[in-house]
């Protein structure tokens, strides 16, 4: 125990004094918060995305959609359901949701005059610039298919329904990836370069012919980095919710939770970097090889639902997009354990298998 302590002492002594892994690991981080914050944080990009629901399923209502969805001017996805679209719209994930309900065909088909069937737009309203132009487009395309069938003939109308999602800004998307992205960098890199130039200088041979054990100097090396992550997170949120005004709506304790299984998943990898790399000049360029790509696949800049279709099965198995994925729904939407679980346990399995390896792969010289 008293090994353990020493060396838990002598590893966080070591990042207190290396300038050069303080700046890299904290204050680089936060002037890029800061940085693009500033520049793309504040902006709104004006997008009419929205989903549309066909409750009816009948040839008119299958009329109405392709309408709708050959606008032009509408992004529509379509979904199965009406509950699954109005979370999505909930949650800030979507602007508005078009909803065709059931007995549409029907009404449109009887074309009864003075009773107009209607078409159920539901908005985002802290988008008010987005929610206008969708609710003048779709009256304009509901008017075309009116005009269509009946002439001049109100047989379609539109009825908007505003509905408060969350305000959610580019800054409440970066931030949680930033502290992925330190969680990675600190910890992949930092492990591999550490451990591979311990080996090279010998000091690893040295600690090997002494008492201690292997489990007390791993062990000191988690602590330590738990320890550097923890108020390397901390840090950052603060400063983050100081200057931009981002909040931590869910649990701090389940947020600290996924900060210590990032650690623990990327010191893992890191150690299979610091095995495989004959010395530290090479694993330098393996981390960078292996961290580089999941800066801009883990969703850390850019959601994941922007990639490319045929990436997304690669995407869906990288820790730092589960873990930027949880940290954002802990962050933004106040999720608990059981909204993210998955990424936890796909978390924990990166890290009992890269665990695994390391301990294959690791050598004191």
């Amino acid at each position: 125990m008293n090994a353990y302590k020493q060396l838990t002492l002598a590893q966080l002594k070591l990042f207190a004094r290396n300038r050069q892994m303080l700046f890299w690991s904290v204050a680089f981080p936060i002037f890029l918060m800061v940085m693009m914050g500033s520049f793309l944080g504040q902006g709104n990009s004006l997008s009419l995305q929205g989903m549309i629901v066909d409750e009816d399923g009948s040839a008119a209502s299958a009329e109405v959609q392709s309408r709708l969805l050959q606008s032009g001017v509408l992004t529509l996805t379509e979904a199965d359901t009406s509950t699954a679209a109005m979370e999505r719209l909930r949650a800030g994930d979507t602007s508005f949701v078009i909803l065709l309900p059931a007995g549409l065909g029907e009404a449109i088909d009887a074309a009864i005059p003075g009773q107009a069937a209607s078409v159920r737009l539901y908005t985002d309203e802290t988008q008010l610039t987005v929610s206008e132009l969708a609710r003048t487009t779709v009256t304009y395309v509901i008017d075309e298919v009116s005009k269509a069938r009946t002439g001049y003939m109100p047989l379609l109308t539109v009825e908007s329904e505003g509905v408060q999602a969350l305000d959610l800004g580019y800054i409440d998307f970066l931030v949680p990836g930033i502290v992925a992205m330190m969680i990675m960098t600190t910890n992949l890199n930092g492990v591999a370069g550490q451990i591979s130039s311990w080996r090279e200088r010998g000091i690893l041979r040295r600690m090997q012919s002494t008492p201690l054990h292997a489990s007390s100097f791993i062990a000191a090396q988690i602590t330590a980095r738990l320890l550097l992550n923890g108020l390397q997170a901390v840090i950052v949120l603060l400063i983050a919710q100081l200057i931009f005004g981002t909040q931590v709506n869910g649990s701090w304790l389940l947020l600290l939770a996924f900060v210590v299984a990032g650690t623990l998943a990327f010191m893992s990898i890191g150690f299979i970097i610091a095995g495989v790399a004959k010395s530290p000049e090479s694993a330098g360029p393996i981390s960078g090889f292996v961290s580089f790509p999941l800066l801009f696949l883990g969703g850390v800049f850019f959601p994941i639902q922007n990639m490319p279709k045929f990436l997304q099965p690669v995407v869906e198995l990288l820790p730092i997009a589960h873990l930027s994925t949880a940290l954002r729904q802990i962050m933004n939407v106040g999720a608990g354990l059981t909204e993210v679980w998955y990424e936890a346990a796909l978390l924990g399995g990166w890290l009992v298998v890269a665990f695994i390896a390391a301990s294959l792969t690791f050598k004191w010289e």
